[in-house]
Parts: C-alpha cells; structure tokens; sequence
C-alpha cells in the first residue's frame, strides 16, 4: 500500500528578542612561541591557531583519559561540487581511505601505469553515447582494475590505525563540509600525525571501481526511502536557486554513472589546500607541544588563493506549497520553513523554539501531543547550514485521523508560543 506523506513548505517570520552582552570575548595570547586565540571563560579552554600556510588548527586539552578525538575538516562539499558532476565531493571523501604511492600498494612504480589507464578509460566512457560502444569500455575499466587491485592493498589505512590503536575511522560529506574523524592513544601521537600528513600529501585515486558501485547502492537506497524523498522535495522547494536544493550530497545518478578521476583529482587540488582546511583535536596532551608537532607535520601543505561557493540570496517565500510525496511508509504530515543564516539572532531564535517544542520529554510536543496521544508521534527539530537552516514540524496520525487533523494539531501548538 503507498500513503501519502504531505509536505508542506512556509514562510516564517520568526522574531528576536534584545538579549544581554555575552561574558565570552576573543582574546589572543601566545604561548610556545605560537600565537592563538581564545575565548574568554570558555570551560573547554580551546586554542584556535593559524599557521603560516593558512591552516586552523583548534586544541582542546582533556586530560581525564589518555585519549585523543582527531578532525579533519575541509570546507567542501556538495554546494562546491561541479554542477555536471554531482557527488564527486562525497566520491573524493570515500577516495581518501585508499592511500598514498607510499602505502596502499605493493608496487606502486607497476600499479601507476594501471591507474592512469582507468583514468583515461573514464574519461572516454563519459563521452561516449553509444551504449555497445560503452558496454565494451566499461568492459576494458573492469579488466584494468582486476589487473591494478593485483599491486593495491585493500583496507591498508584502516589497518595502520587500528595497529596505533584507532578505533572510529569515519567521514562523512555534506552540504558545506567533508570531516574525516579518528581517534587514538596519546602515546600514539607521532605515529598518528604522520600518517596523516602522509595520507593527505599524495592520494591515490585506487580501488575506484568497488566504490563506484558502493556509492551507487547508497543512491539506489535513497529513492526506495521515503524520508529522503521527502528532504529532497522540501529543499526543492525552500531553495529553488541556492544549491542547498539543486543538488544533493550523494548526487544525480546520471552522474554518478559517468564518474570522472580527473575532475575528482581538480577538486581536490582545488579545496583540499591548508587554508580551506582545520586539524581539530581535543584529548590528552600539552597544546604547546601538540601545535608544534602539528605544524611540523602539515608544513607541506602549500595554500592557494580560493573560490567559494557565494550564491545569491533566494527571494521571500510567499506561497505555501503543498506537495504530496507516496511511499510505503506510515502517512505523515511535514511542515518545513526556511531559516536564517548560522549564528544571527534569529537562527538561534529557532533552534530554541525547536527544543521548546520537542525535547524528547518536557516540550510542547512531547507533553500535549505524543503523551496525550492526540497523534502517534509528534516532532520538532532545527537543522542549521551556513547560509540558511531548516524548521520543520512533523506529525505521524493515530488511527481514523487525517494528515489535515494532524497538521492543525501542530499549529496550535506554535499559537501557545505567540
């Protein structure tokens, strides 16, 4: 059976109070001969440097057990992909588990030839229409990475951290940001910092085809998936222009089918340079020393003037649209609004009537709706990106109620807090 789960997109004023001057200030200190900033009674005592290729670094020192949390973020992501290659963001992040000419492979001066075959059988199979003709290319993509995978090591990089003790090797691609995670002992942090200096020095774009086909499955599952159906139409709607709604993280499948290593390899030289990136580390050990270790590692690394993603403010919502969106998944009914840009008055105004509306147990949701059950399930949340956010209600209906039911239920709600 398909239900209809009704999607409705509105304008929303939101306003801000006069809040009272904040008792953290920036303020600049220097210490082990690097110089950095902090914020004033921050109980994180964090340090946010600047070295002299343009890479941020932010320290946390946490001495309570003798771990470190690692981040490297990057500000890339699917607002900078290409428009004729959606996804190649998210295509890059999964990239950069496969290593370097240094590890990674057994013979790396036999496997070069191998690879930049591939590239170039890609690049043909993407101009190519003729679908004999590409069934045969891909044919020939598929014989050379059999071939290639003979000097490649799989999972080398996942190996090395777990022997320095990692644990939680993970990335993840968005909207404005690819952030690659690890952790690891406090004893491991030479090791650690080398591996990663070496692992962002020289990637090598290996194994492409097995992940080729495991990001095409994460498409494939998201057109069977309701919620993203949904998300997907509602940034349609909110973000007619902005890239936000024209183009999604995982990408097109028209091109995802005609995947391109050299375009992947332009934009990693593009973004991936120190003054769009950030070490980020909080855990066991002593800023001053950690700072220079860090410095020392990443000094490679050379910047390069950038061009970020600056679109054009979207104009007013002055319509609500109504749109309606079957699946097999229990009916519900989706209110979204556009919000504000991160860190104004009135993004931080929303993300507080999201909590007090839903908070998991004393919210306004939480209480007249979902523990009267007055609907089966009732939510509130508030997603922030950089240049706009999110607000969405949400409400499943009880038995022998409609979606209209559940909707007016969710605005009187919103009415208690005028």
């Amino acid at each position: 059976m398909k239900n209809k789960l009704l999607l409705l997109t509105c304008l929303l004023i939101a306003g801000s109070g006069v809040m009272a001057q904040s008792p953290y200030q920036w303020k600049t200190a220097t210490s082990g001969g690097y110089t950095y900033k902090y914020v004033t009674n921050d109980p994180t005592k964090s340090r946010f440097y600047t070295l002299k290729n343009g890479l941020s670094v932010i320290l946390s020192q946490n001495t309570k057990d003798p771990n470190i949390e690692f981040r490297m973020a990057v500000r890339a992501g699917s607002n900078t992909d290409p428009r004729n290659a959606t996804g190649l963001a998210h295509y890059l992040e999964h990239l950069l588990f496969k290593g370097t000419d240094k590890f990674g492979t057994m013979d790396f001066a036999k496997e070069q030839p191998l690879l930049d075959k591939i590239d170039a059988l890609y690049e043909t199979y993407n101009k190519t229409t003729d679908s004999a003709k590409r069934k045969a290319i891909y044919a020939e993509i598929d014989k050379t990475s059999g071939l290639a995978s003979n000097y490649s090591i799989a999972n080398e990089y996942d190996k090395m951290m777990k022997a320095i003790g990692g644990q939680s090797t993970n990335a993840h691609t968005w909207y404005e940001e690819t952030v690659y995670n690890e952790d690891f002992p406090s004893n491991a942090t030479d090791k650690f910092l080398a591996l990663q200096a070496e692992r962002f020095r020289n990637p090598i774009f290996r194994i492409f085809h097995t992940e080729l086909e495991a990001v095409y499955e994460e498409k494939n599952r998201s057109l069977d998936n309701d919620g993203s159906k949904l998300d997907e139409k509602m940034s349609e709607l909110l973000f007619p222009t902005h890239n936000y709604g024209q183009q999604t993280t995982i990408g097109t499948i028209e091109n995802l089918k005609n995947p391109s290593l050299v375009e992947i390899r332009k934009y990693y030289n593009k973004y991936y340079v120190p003054n769009n990136m950030a070490v980020i580390m909080a855990g066991d050990f002593n800023p001053d020393e950690m700072i220079a270790k860090v410095n020392k590692a990443f000094s490679y690394m050379v910047s390069k003037p950038l061009e970020l993603y600056n679109p054009a403010p979207e104009k007013p919502l002055t319509l609500v649209q109504k749109v309606d969106v079957y699946g097999p998944s229990a009916e519900r009914v989706e209110l979204y609004y556009r919000g504000f840009a991160q860190n104004t008055g009135q993004a931080m105004m929303l993300d507080l009537i999201s909590s007090i509306l839903s908070n998991g147990k004393a919210g306004l949701f939480d209480i007249n709706l979902n523990k009267q059950q007055k609907v089966l399930r009732a939510n509130a949340s508030y997603q922030q990106m950089k240049d706009y956010g999110v607000f969405s209600l949400s409400a499943q209906p009880k038995e022998g109620q409609s979606l209209e039911q559940a909707r007016q239920l969710l605005l009187d709600q919103i009415k208690l807090l005028k």
